[in-house]
């Protein structure tokens, strides 16, 4: 195997296993029959309900910055891309939940795995507008 081989290769772990880990991790949590429970409802159901929000919104970053490096800039087929995948992994998963005793699939919580989706995607692009102006304007000064 070539260094550059190996580079590329350390590249793509550095970058894909956090993804992969994640999805491993939404799996196994929505393969549990039974999640833990606050006694109170509305804080169970508040806590339950922001949990897809925020599981979502990671992973359509840890995808969005995989996707990203792997094309060396955050253009818009990154940010699809990541949209799309979460929004398929969202699916999948709520779909693999009707086959776990005790939980059932539900299209809300698809919509709010795409909340967490999209506000985790225009925070990276809010982000990314920011710096990039932060630069212009760094450049402009020095020329």
């Amino acid at each position: 195997m070539t260094v550059g081989a190996k580079l590329r290769d350390k590249r793509w772990l550095y970058f894909w296993l956090p993804v992969l880990l994640w999805m491993g991790l939404i799996f196994v949590i929505s393969g549990q029959p039974n999640l833990p429970c606050h006694p109170n409802n509305t804080v169970d159901l508040i806590t339950k309900k922001a949990g897809h929000v925020t599981e979502y919104g990671v992973l359509a970053f840890l995808l969005w910055r995989a996707i990203s490096k792997e094309r060396e800039s955050p253009a818009p087929p990154s940010f699809g891309g990541a949209f799309i995948f979460s929004l398929f992994y969202a699916a999948l998963d709520e779909f693999h939940q009707t086959f776990v005793s005790g939980r059932e699939g539900n299209l809300t919580d698809v919509g709010l795995d795409a909340l967490g989706v999209l506000l985790a995607l225009c925070l990276i692009w809010w982000f990314s507008r920011e710096n990039d102006g932060d630069q212009k304007s760094a450049t402009n000064l020095t020329n």
